[in-house]
């Protein structure tokens, strides 16, 4: 039996600033060579148990600790954050954290460089790696010219270069699009199975991760340790749901059919869910009875017609598309990233002017609107909180737009906590946003645009690095909003919102339109799937295997969950 390498033992922390502790004996033991999921809430401790493996806390964050934290042996509060690094390697959730170098080569190569290893020796290394994560072609570009998801890419080849034995991901997969996720997830594992190194990741979104092996799903809630089991155990259990953890597709339809799942299923992945013919049957009658779909007949609010843009006056990020948005309709803007999507927004609220072509806003030309005059229209919610936030203070950060609107204190107040609680910050609301994680972060830039009310929203991966229970919150609070007549746009990676959620999306390759309709239809077409660089569903596997076309049941799928929620209202 191997002997762990990481070790908690009787481990609690507070942080200084707080009443109670974050995390609260933690009893947990990873071996050398196991790869290890981390779930929880957003603000349940997760990430604060990451901290406390890379050395962050006590070094940075400081608290109290009591009973015992080891790795290798040795405890991390007796070893410096330049010690801890020689074992633990990190891939940070907010990636502008991470970065060092002035372009993406040099910060790929910041850990060789200071191990002194030979430019000889480091150049085609620094290639490789840059090759894998799909980055070989940048390695002269700044960080900061790059989007999110690339940004991501570049922050785990940091990691890849450096030979830790422990390899720590902190949502790895937030700002990457469902290809390039499961690219990375691949990548995890083809470097665990090589170096024998081990794998410890902390992310939302399960199902993902769960496209390889891990050997066991860690929960936590409110500090504690619910769960340690293998996936197949934590599956076949409720204890996801219980504690706001989004379960696989499959599983989920499985489950809203009336299958009764045990571990001997095996529902850890699709590829090995066994299913009887009873339980197939089951499944496709419960489909058929979901197959009823409802369309929105609407009104075009927004339209672009024959729009083109180019940064450098050469390339076309935007190449002569045209599309509408419908009035009280929540429309997605999908594609691989550096398709053009924010780049699409920037040009609807005003950031950036169309070279060639029209936005029109009721059938009016907007093109002469201050940046001003737009956001009164059409607010945006950025990728990046950090590029968003300018206050100290929650409650001020909300209340700004209201505040420099003229709206009474009375109105902004009731207005502000309406909007906090919809987000889950209500308690938080007196905080500065410095104590917040990033996906809180998230939530307050959410909250400062939802609080104004404009016609058109648009969010730039609103749910990034959100767990499921505060991923429903704000989406319930949006579609609340939507059937009020809320027009909203959504630039999203999370295949699941889209599907869920939204009437319509378009598809963006290139610069270029490659897909324009229903979202059931967009993941289940392996032409539109490559191209966009998005993934096929679980649910068209699942389709596949109970012998109903993969468009319908998807479709069903969607109009199941929709119905729950109506029941629910």
């Amino acid at each position: 039996m191997k002997e762990p390498i990481i070790e908690f033992k009787d481990f609690s922390f507070r942080y200084y600033a707080q009443k109670q502790p974050t995390l609260k004996n933690i009893n947990l033991k990873i071996n050398k060579g196991e790869k290890v999921l981390i779930v929880g809430l957003s603000g349940s401790g997760k990430s604060t148990l990451g901290n406390c493996l890379n050395g962050l806390i006590p070094f940075k964050y400081e608290g109290e600790i009591s009973g015992s934290c080891k790795i290798k042996g040795q405890e991390t509060r007796d070893l410096s954050i330049a010690e801890l690094s020689k074992s633990v390697g990190t891939v940070l959730q907010d990636s502008d954290g991470q970065f060092v170098g002035l372009n993406v080569g040099e910060d790929i190569a910041f850990a060789l460089e200071n191990d002194n290893v030979p430019l000889e020796k480091m150049k085609p290394l620094v290639k490789k790696i840059a090759s894998m994560v799909d980055m070989e072609n940048y390695l002269t570009r700044s960080p900061m010219e790059l989007s999110g998801g690339q940004k991501q890419r570049v922050a785990l080849a940091g990691v890849l270069v450096d030979e830790v034995e422990v390899l720590l991901f902190d949502e790895p997969l937030a700002n990457l699009d469902p290809a390039t996720g499961k690219t990375a997830i691949a990548l995890i594992d083809e470097l665990q199975k090589k170096t024998d190194s081990t794998v410890v990741i902390i992310e939302h979104r399960l199902e993902d991760v769960l496209y390889r092996h891990v050997d066991r799903i860690v929960l936590i809630d409110d500090g504690a340790i619910v769960i340690d089991d293998v996936p197949d155990n934590v599956l076949a259990s409720d204890v996801l749901i219980r504690h706001g953890i989004r379960e696989p597709l499959y599983v989920s339809a499985a489950k809203f059919a009336g299958v009764k799942i045990t571990p001997e299923m095996h529902p850890s992945s699709i590829d090995t869910f066994k299913l009887t013919e009873d339980d197939k049957d089951r499944i496709l009658n419960w489909a058929k009875s979901h197959a009823n779909t409802k369309t929105k007949n609407k009104q075009v609010l927004l339209k672009g017609k024959d729009l083109s843009f180019s940064y450098d006056g050469e390339q076309n990020i935007i190449d002569d598309i045209s599309f509408d948005v419908k009035s009280g309709e929540m429309f997605a803007i999908i594609g691989k990233n550096g398709a053009g999507k924010s780049t699409l927004s920037k040009l609807l609220v005003g950031f950036e002017k169309e070279d060639k072509g029209q936005i029109l806003l009721e059938d009016r030309d907007i093109k002469d609107d201050t940046i001003y005059e737009r956001g009164k229209e059409i607010g945006i919610v950025l990728q990046n909180p950090n590029q968003m936030i300018c206050n100290t203070m929650i409650y001020d950060e909300v209340a700004y737009g209201l505040k420099n609107g003229g709206v009474k204190d009375e109105e902004i107040k009731e207005r502000v906590y309406e909007t906090l609680k919809i987000c889950g910050l209500y308690e938080m609301r007196n905080w500065p946003i410095s104590a917040l994680s990033y996906g809180q972060k998230k939530r307050v830039t959410i909250a400062s645009i939802l609080v104004m009310r404009p016609k058109i929203i648009i969010l730039d991966e609103p749910t990034a690095g959100q767990d499921y229970r505060h991923y429903t919150e704000i989406m319930e609070f949006l579609r609340k909003l939507n059937n009020d007549g809320q027009t909203i746009i959504m630039i999203t990676h999370d295949m699941h919102l889209m599907l869920e959620y939204c009437d319509r999306c378009i598809t963006l390759v290139d610069g270029k339109i490659y897909y324009e309709g229903l979202p059931s239809s967009v993941l289940v077409d392996e032409n539109i799937t490559q191209k966009a660089n998005l993934k096929m569903t679980s649910l068209y596997d699942l389709a596949k295997i109970v012998k109903m076309e993969p468009n319908d049941f998807t479709q069903s799928y969607i109009n199941a969950e929709r119905s729950l929620r109506h029941e629910k209202d």
